[in-house]
């Protein structure tokens, strides 16, 4: 028994529906990553620079040394004594929703272990506190602080 195939009209109709749908989720998922991006913006230079700074300068009296450097639309600090052990701040806009994270990398011998951690799973930048970004980054240093 053989299928009876579709209207040609119906096919192309519902195809250029779907194009429609396709095209509006597509500049949603735009305006709400420019959003979050300029949200992202504001929680660097509100939260993240400052708190990063003052941890740089309390690792600084503890003999610790650190700098904080401003790359592009990013924050990160490094490890003076090797600029490959680092955490930094980015901007995932990989799903849905952009959500801010941290790029963790710490060398061990040759090799070099990255590794990205979320401040808070599906926030938004400008719903992070600064205590949850504290808390992330105190995690994300530990390999760090433990020396």
């Amino acid at each position: 028994m053989s299928a009876i195939p579709m209207e040609i009209a119906t096919v192309r109709q519902r195809l250029l529906a779907a194009s429609v749908r396709a095209r509006t989720r597509a500049q949603e998922r735009r305006a709400r990553h420019d959003a979050a991006g300029r949200a992202y913006l504001d929680f660097l230079a509100r939260i993240a620079s400052p708190l990063l700074r003052q941890i740089a300068a309390a690792l600084k009296a503890e003999g610790r040394h650190f700098t904080v450097f401003t790359p592009g639309d990013g924050l990160k600090l490094a490890l003076d004594s090797s600029r490959d052990d680092y955490v930094e701040f980015a901007l995932d806009t990989s799903g849905d929703a952009a959500t801010v994270v941290l790029r963790v990398s710490q060398t061990r011998g040759s090799r070099t272990l990255l590794e990205e951690q979320h401040i808070r799973m599906g926030a938004a930048p400008e719903d992070l506190t600064d205590e949850e970004v504290l808390a992330a980054l105190l995690t994300a240093m530990e390999p760090w602080l433990e020396r």
